[in-house]
């Protein structure tokens, strides 16, 4: 039996317009909780971006990809960066290879360098309500720091994943979420791992776990779930193969769809 539902939210959740049917979600999120469903909206996005998705609400929150959770406006857990380590990558990025349009995401606040074009500070800002210009890099604001955000130019970085992954094999892992778009996190602290600690902290089972995604960030957040569903419209091959079935696409609501289908009509 289904105990507990994690959601991505870009590609799965929301749909191209970065939108959802709010009437039938709150409809189907209240049932999930008269049921004592437990839904987590799984995401790379800050926490602050996703409480403006969802407000004031009883329901985990794993932002970040996977090293920051709430529940609801409480702080549950975190893990964040040893500094100098996260000062080593910055410094590499930002004086080696000359990347300014980097997003510096802290527990309190994410950071960006305050010449950065404009259209990078628009895009941005869309994605993290809480956020921050500042002057320069090296000598970042008091925080704990918990990932860093960029878009590879493969026009003048080509192969710049692999050299972060060559350069720092023992304290970063890089995910995407989509395109060029890259996460730089900690080993170990994925959506996946994330869940699993829940899970342990409920004391429940994967097979307990309804899980939703569409890129490579979701990858073992669907290994764990073992009703795992990758969505339609997903453009990475790899989650078809691991996943448990294929939800409809974001733009149909297939979440929403699914846990109508799959979880609310079978607990009748």
């Amino acid at each position: 039996m289904i105990k507990a539902i994690a959601v991505d939210m870009d590609g799965t959740f929301l749909d191209s317009k970065k939108q959802f049917d709010k009437e039938r979600f709150e409809r189907i999120f209240k049932a999930l909780k008269g049921k004592s469903i437990e839904f987590i909206a799984a995401s790379g996005n800050q926490y602050a971006k996703l409480k403006s998705i969802f407000g004031e609400r009883d329901m985990f929150f794993i932002a970040e990809n996977g090293a920051v959770i709430y529940k609801g406006n409480e702080l549950y857990q975190y893990r964040s960066f040893n500094h100098q380590d996260y000062q080593d990558v910055i410094d590499y990025l930002n004086l080696e290879r000359h990347i300014n349009q980097l997003v510096v995401c802290g527990l309190e606040s994410a950071y960006i360098l305050e010449d950065t074009p404009e259209d990078f500070k628009k895009d941005t800002k869309f994605y993290y309500h809480q956020l921050s210009e500042i002057s320069q890099l090296q000598n970042l604001p008091e925080d704990e720091y918990v990932k860093i955000a960029l878009n590879i130019n493969r026009e003048t970085h080509p192969q710049l994943d692999k050299d972060l992954q060559e350069r720092f094999p023992e304290t970063i892992k890089l995910v995407s979420s989509g395109h060029d778009s890259i996460d730089i996190i900690m080993p170990n602290m994925t959506k996946g791992q994330a869940l699993h600690r829940l899970l342990e902290l409920w004391g429940l089972e994967p097979s307990e776990l309804m899980a939703f995604g569409d890129a490579n960030n979701d990858k073992d957040m669907l290994e764990l779930a073992q009703y795992s569903y990758v969505m339609k419209n997903s453009q990475d091959a790899s989650l078809f193969d691991i996943a448990y079935d294929v939800a409809p696409s974001n733009d149909e609501q297939g979440v929403l769809t699914t846990i109508e289908t799959m979880v609310l009509d079978n607990h009748k």
